[in-house]
């Protein structure tokens, strides 16, 4: 039960910090470049492991790194939902 009141009250300290503005997490580290080599990589049927190991990142602490496969994923997963959601323009 005192578990269940920490984490409530973790999330409700979460949920005000974001209405502030405040970034909850870690600095992002993915930026257009790196998605787009990303994407290039995907088109050569490459693993998620093998398209992080071939990615640098460019700024910030972790400057010279590589991406872990879970931060691929989730880059191209939402690079998949954004596209998929915007209505594609027809040729006539």
């Amino acid at each position: 039960m005192e578990r269940e009141y920490i984490r409530d009250r973790t999330l409700e300290g979460h949920e005000s910090a974001r209405t502030r503005g405040k970034n909850i997490g870690g600095a992002t580290v993915t930026d257009d470049a790196m998605l787009s080599h990303a994407l290039h990589l995907r088109e050569q049927n490459l693993s998620l492991r093998d398209i992080a190991a071939r990615l640098v990142i460019t700024t910030g602490k972790k400057k010279g790194q590589h991406p872990s496969p879970a931060t691929v994923l989730r880059m191209l997963r939402d690079h998949d939902e954004q596209t998929t959601a915007q209505p594609q323009p027809t040729s006539t």
